[in-house]
């Protein structure tokens, strides 16, 4: 193992100590590396690393920079243990990801989205994205926690979801609402589940008895979507499967709104609920609602008006 392939492996194991997964981010840097050594270059360069991330040439920007991303990170690391390193400029690639704007579906796109997976093909496919779905609305929970999920973390008689090893190696407990029990029992207990492949405890299967892969099921997500109708609001604003996390956190505030109770205290008990660590992330997820600013804002000028 040469210089840079173990100064990889001890910069993967410093940022795991810290609770990041970097699946994704070991796989680019191991190409990364790769690439590197196919040039004969002992040290990362500036030219190097955007020769990398950049190509094809046809790449999304987006993707472009991603990639330059996580290099940059590593580069950063690797410069206090090699002072030829370089480090690319956070600003040195033009149309840098920004933040997609949430999409807050309405009851209406849940409904729609729900039934279209009658589309599906085969009986069971159609009931997993169906409780997926319904589990994800209902839960907030993160995409990679539903789908990670294994039988045993769900106590239908307690009625509680347990999230193991979630966003930075936390775990937590989701108490569940009766008609997400209910969904969870009749999914769990229906006849055409497929036979599970040995080892496999997973919650939710794939029609081959497997855990269901990250990629299919936003891919299949996708699918629906196209399939209700449900039409971005902007370039920067496009249906996700994640935004069903954004909207549950909206929507908890809104009945703190409405119901007349301290929204800051309901911030605080939803950022445990999704498992944050700080309530300011849980901030941006509330951010882009209309209705919830105006709530606000209400609130805000009866204070000042004296009513409140």
């Amino acid at each position: 193992m040469n210089f840079l392939r173990r100064a990889l492996a001890d910069y993967l194991a410093v940022r795991r100590a810290l609770g990041y997964r970097l699946a994704r981010a070991e796989k680019l840097l191991t190409q990364f590396l790769a690439f590197v050594e196919n040039r004969g270059e002992e040290h990362l360069t500036i030219e190097t690393a955007l020769a990398w991330a950049t190509a094809p040439a046809r790449a999304d920007p987006n993707w472009m920079s991603r990639r330059l991303s996580d290099v940059r990170k590593f580069a950063v690391h690797l410069r206090g243990i090699d002072p030829a390193t370089q480090v690319p400029p956070a600003d040195i690639l033009p149309g840098r990801s920004r933040r997609a704007t949430p999409y807050l579906y309405s009851t209406e796109e849940i409904s729609t989205l729900m039934a279209v997976t009658a589309a599906l093909r085969g009986s069971h496919r159609k009931a997993t994205y169906r409780t997926l779905i319904g589990l994800l609305v209902a839960t907030g929970m993160r995409v990679g926690e539903a789908i990670g999920l294994d039988r045993d973390d769900f106590d239908a008689i307690c009625g509680v979801l347990t999230i193991r090893n979630g966003k930075f190696g936390k775990s937590r407990e989701l108490p569940l609402h009766p008609s997400t029990i209910a969904a969870l029992g009749d999914y769990l207990h229906r006849a055409d589940r497929p036979r599970q492949s040995p080892n496999v405890s997973a919650l939710f299967l794939s029609p081959a008895g497997t855990r269901l892969l990250y990629t299919n099921v936003q891919n299949t997500f996708q699918r629906l979507v196209r399939h209700a109708g449900i039409m971005p609001r902007s370039a920067a604003c496009r249906p996700r499967l994640h935004d069903l996390r954004h909207g549950f956190a909206v929507n908890t505030i809104l009945d703190a709104y409405r119901d007349g109770d301290d929204p800051g205290a309901r911030l605080a008990i939803l950022s445990t609920y999704l498992g944050h660590i700080n309530p300011i992330h849980t901030y941006w997820y509330l951010s882009a609602s209309p209705e919830l600013l105006k709530l606000a804002s209400d609130r805000l000028e009866r204070h000042l008006g004296g009513d409140a």
